[in-house]
């Protein structure tokens, strides 16, 4: 009778052993841009911990849902996650077709860093500031364009964003993603591209376009001489955080198990100098139960915007 027992209680229990083969980091953004970049560093601190390299792939597309499909048609063994960022949170309501529902299909296993949002103007847009664009653009309704994105992008939120609370009338130009807009701005095709710090910092530092404000509630540490919007008389703040989403069907000790690897790596300082490079404000030290109601509570506040 108690060896039944204990086998039923190991056949009940499994031992978890993960990974077993290559985990795939699914990006669901053209290769090149914030997202793609912190996904790659996040996937390099993982392989070098694991017995199985983290290799990403980008399936951009489909207003963001191709990439969150594949995780969510992946068997739930923990080796397809889907690495997004704040544009997540808002995808339900931008694509409210989808074959799949994004907020109890995907649970998120590790929220990573967070950063602002950069304003970044062409060189060739006469206005010296925030200030003088802003006048421009009221006086001239039409006159100046910004880079969307489908779906519920970052570019896509923070230029709607920027919209409510100026009022201004800006001709939206859709791009992939933030790399190809940011191509096109420093060719002076358009005039302002609202990228996350981890790449729009590099491109100002390059002078090869401007930063003329951050969107975070307070000025970056890694660009001190940048106003925020606020500063420049844009009543908003925004900021984006990169994160990691498995199948909910993925089993509780797997996920945790998939959670302390992650946490193990954003605790290394070689991790945390890296973020910094980048341009992330803050790396994230939070449980899952925690990424869970960050996540949760993130979706809540663009979910209510966008409606």
């Amino acid at each position: 009778m108690r060896r039944w027992l204990a086998l039923l209680l190991l056949l009940a229990s499994p031992a978890q052993a993960w990974p077993e083969r290559p985990v795939r980091f699914i990006v669901s953004a053209a290769a090149g841009g914030s997202n793609d970049t912190v996904a790659r560093v996040m996937a390099e601190a993982l392989t070098a911990q694991l017995p199985f390299p983290v290799i990403v792939e980008n399936r951009p597309g489909a207003q963001g849902m191709l990439g969150a499909e594949v995780v969510v048609r992946a068997p739930p063994d923990g080796h397809t996650a889907l690495f997004s960022n704040t544009g997540q949170a808002g995808l339900r309501v931008m694509a409210p077709n989808a074959s799949v529902d994004v907020a109890t299909a995907l649970t998120p296993v590790s929220v990573v860093a967070e950063s602002p949002m950069v304003m970044l103007v062409a060189n060739n847009v006469p206005a010296r500031d925030l200030r003088e664009l802003l006048a421009m653009a009221r006086a001239e309704p039409g006159r100046f364009d910004y880079a969307t994105s489908s779906g519920a992008g970052t570019l896509q939120l923070a230029g709607l964003l920027f919209l409510k609370a100026t009022g201004l009338e800006l001709v939206a130009v859709p791009y992939r993603g933030g790399a190809p807009a940011q191509l096109d701005l420093i060719a002076g095709r358009i005039n302002i591209v609202f990228d996350v710090a981890t790449v729009a910092l590099h491109t100002a530092r390059a002078g090869q376009a401007r930063a003329f404000a951050v969107t975070g509630a307070q000025r970056s540490p890694h660009a001190p001489d940048v106003p925020t919007w606020r500063e420049m008389g844009v009543p908003a703040d925004m900021t984006v955080w990169q994160a990691a989403w498995v199948a909910s069907a993925t089993p509780l000790p797997l996920r945790q198990e998939i959670h302390a690897a992650f946490a193990r790596a954003l605790r290394s300082e070689r991790l945390r100098l890296r973020m910094a490079e980048l341009g992330a404000d803050r790396v994230l030290d939070l449980s899952l139960a925690e990424a869970g109601a960050y996540v949760a509570a993130e979706v809540t506040r663009w979910e209510a915007l966008l409606r």
